[in-house]
């Protein structure tokens, strides 16, 4: 096994971002021998790029560049300096023993989950009402109905067993009436509004959409788990 790491620190911060985590995934795969990317993300939460920012958005950047560009046959391993949302989704060691099992533990194929804007999810989504406002519309897991009317939002997680991810309520007197704290797990949900403003590892979009879906990508993720 070969590998190559990729730190939020070598990706420039001006420009498109995204593009040029894509670009430097490419550099770093480009040689065959190349099996496994570590993700690195800058240790400082105050830092001023995606990765010191929020760790999880880089991952699932550089994540998403294996998708886009159908190079999921490459391993992926995430290193994180502290817990994130997306340690505690798959169980994730940080610090110095995420970096050993980084190198030394095996990939394990789990569910990609991503949205129909070829995001990628690791750790939190939410839709949200925008500027603030209820949630307005329905949302649907699979064929159970999430909700219908208003609610403060939805909570979207994925998960490393099947069917992928899992999904709940979040907050007001229709969530508390449907159960919020219950967890419907599926392979995709669905959410139809007039105002839906979707967030994605905590950074919220700058417009709102008339529908989100999150589903399970056709080919798996090579993860390295404990």
């Amino acid at each position: 096994m070969s590998f190559e790491v990729i730190s939020s620190s070598l990706v420039p911060t001006s420009g498109n971002t995204r593009r040029a985590v894509r670009d430097a995934v490419a550099q770093r795969i480009a040689d065959p021998a190349v099996t496994r990317l570590i993700v690195e993300p800058g240790a400082d939460p105050g830092g001023t790029d995606v990765g010191n920012a929020n760790p999880d958005a880089h991952l699932a950047q550089v994540i998403g560049a294996l998708m886009l560009t159908e190079r999921l046959d490459v391993e992926v391993a995430y290193v994180a300096a502290q817990p994130t949302a997306a340690t505690r989704a798959y169980g994730l060691p940080h610090g110095s023993g995420a970096r050993e099992l980084a190198e030394r533990g095996r990939a394990v194929d789990v569910p990609l989950i991503r949205d129909d804007a070829a995001t990628v999810l690791v750790g939190v989504a939410r839709h949200l009402g925008a500027d603030g406002a209820q949630l307005h519309g329905e949302s649907y897991v699979d064929d159970h109905r999430l909700f219908t009317g208003e609610v403060r939002g939805i909570r979207i997680e994925p998960t490393p067993q099947e069917p992928g991810l899992r999904t709940r309520l979040e907050g007001g007197m229709v969530a508390a009436l449907a159960g919020r704290r219950s967890w419907h797990r599926g392979r995709a949900v669905q959410t139809g509004g007039p105002n839906i403003v979707v967030e994605r590892e905590g950074i919220a979009s700058d417009r709102a959409v008339k529908r989100s879906t999150y589903y399970r990508h056709h080919v798996d993720l090579k993860l390295v788990l404990p």
